[in-house]
């Protein structure tokens, strides 16, 4: 049975919201000290957190919405 589309546009927005924020995170890193990263490592570790966060939400959303109906 294929996955509602708002199942599915959750889970891309999540990796979204994922990645954007990895590269907040390493953006306030080189901030605050004076070591650079490179461009490459940058959105190539943003790319993997961004398909991590939105696999596992699409995973975990149906067992994590059974939790939170029950409590």
């Amino acid at each position: 049975m294929p996955a509602p589309a708002s199942t599915v546009k959750a889970s891309l927005l999540w990796g979204v919201i994922g990645g954007l924020s990895f590269l907040v995170l390493i953006q306030g890193y080189e901030l605050l000290t004076d070591q650079g990263v490179a461009l490459a490592v940058k959105f190539g570790v943003a790319a993997l957190v961004a398909v991590l966060a939105g696999v596992s939400t699409y995973t975990l959303q149906e067992r994590l919405q059974a939790e939170n109906e029950s409590a």
